[in-house]
């Protein structure tokens, strides 16, 4: 529980200090990931979902889906240890890094035929006006 000496933010504070809108801190506070008190129609923001915060962003950063930000904030809350959420962050970060590499070779296998496609082009583009200069005729494709 807080103390009354803690900080304690607006939503416009948080939102200024993270670049977000008010609108997107509602939504994290919607999806579970903020309970901000409430003091009769505003909320105040602690501590606890500034960090929260910063750490929802740096998952988003990381391409983390909202649900394992969820997952890895509430381990954190179920145990008050560190060591479960880390346990559980090197697993989502290992896939991460994994599905990261597949679309690595994904985009190579990509640039590589558009490449090749690319060359295919030039090539036929070279013929044309080559064979189109006597011809008056146009290439098709």
């Amino acid at each position: 529980m807080p103390s009354r000496t803690d900080p304690v933010y607006s939503i416009s504070d948080l939102a200024r200090e993270f670049a977000l809108t008010t609108r997107a801190i509602r939504f994290y506070e919607d999806e579970g990931l903020l309970s901000p008190r409430r003091s009769g129609r505003s909320r105040l923001y602690g501590e606890r979902e500034r960090v929260r915060i910063k750490l929802i962003l740096r998952g988003k950063r990381l391409g983390l889906s909202l649900s394992e930000i969820r997952e890895l904030l509430d381990l954190y809350e179920a145990t008050h240890s560190e060591r479960p959420q880390l346990v559980k962050f090197l697993e989502v970060l290992a896939e991460r890094r994994a599905r990261l590499r597949q679309q690595q070779e994904d985009i190579a296998i990509v640039l590589s035929e558009i490449d090749s496609l690319e060359r295919q082009c030039r090539k036929r583009l070279r013929q044309g006006a080559n064979g189109a200069a006597g011809s008056g005729s146009t290439p098709s494709g």
